[in-house]
């Protein structure tokens, strides 16, 4: 039998819209997909997100009432909420600092990398922090995303849904995080998906990608 490729796998992945409600993810799966999370590289290392699992029938139905009513939150057996800081404070990098201090060493030049980062970090506006935590979420995604196809999971990357009511149902905004972006987690439904007999659409390598030798 000839073991599929990374390639083979994200030609297999598509954006799921139709999961069989009566299979759950298995856990050793799931918690490959969030360990791949949790190595994913972020800007400076801060790492400025939480991972949301929610696995909780009535929050998966309350949310997907807030993106929607999208069925693959609700039959889909896990879901993955990116929820980025809302901002960069001296503890939060503090933090960061604190456990490179764990696994690196008491270093100079780690202290005065992350000195110069909370200078220019800190003074900014809130706003440009957290898009610019919320593009690290961003990155995680797409690890998941790789993830889950390598795990023969099926995913839907969800931007469609109201932040707001995300983080109210979800208490997000008084521990500082703001809802980026949904992933739930399932098995298609072979006989119930639009999506799933279609070719997948991409642009030609050509059109994509310049080379400049």
């Amino acid at each position: 039998m000839t073991q599929k490729t990374l390639n083979d796998l994200l030609n297999w992945r598509y954006a799921t819209k139709k999961m069989d409600a009566t299979k759950a993810v298995p856990q050793e799966k799931v918690d490959a997909i969030i360990e791949a999370v949790r190595l994913a590289p972020t800007s400076s290392g801060t790492q400025p997100f939480e991972l949301i699992v929610v696995t909780n029938p009535d929050l998966r139905a309350q949310i997907s009432k807030a993106a929607g009513d999208q069925a693959q939150i609700n039959d889909g057996s896990h879901l993955l909420v990116f929820a980025a800081w809302d901002n960069y404070t001296n503890a939060r990098i503090d933090e960061v600092v604190d456990l490179n201090v764990q696994a690196r060493g008491d270093l100079p030049l780690l202290h005065a990398y992350y000195d110069n980062l909370k200078a220019n970090y800190i003074p900014r506006d809130a706003a440009v922090n957290y898009a610019h935590a919320a593009r690290q979420a961003y990155i995680a995604l797409g690890v998941a995303l790789v993830a889950a196809a390598e795990q023969e999971v099926d995913s839907t990357p969800m931007e469609g849904f109201s932040p707001e009511a995300v983080d109210q149902i979800l208490g997000l905004s008084e521990r500082g995080l703001r809802s980026v972006v949904l992933m739930p987690l399932g098995y298609r439904d072979a006989t119930g998906d639009w999506l799933l007999p279609m070719g997948k659409v991409r642009k030609s390598r050509d059109t994509l990608v310049t080379y400049m030798d």
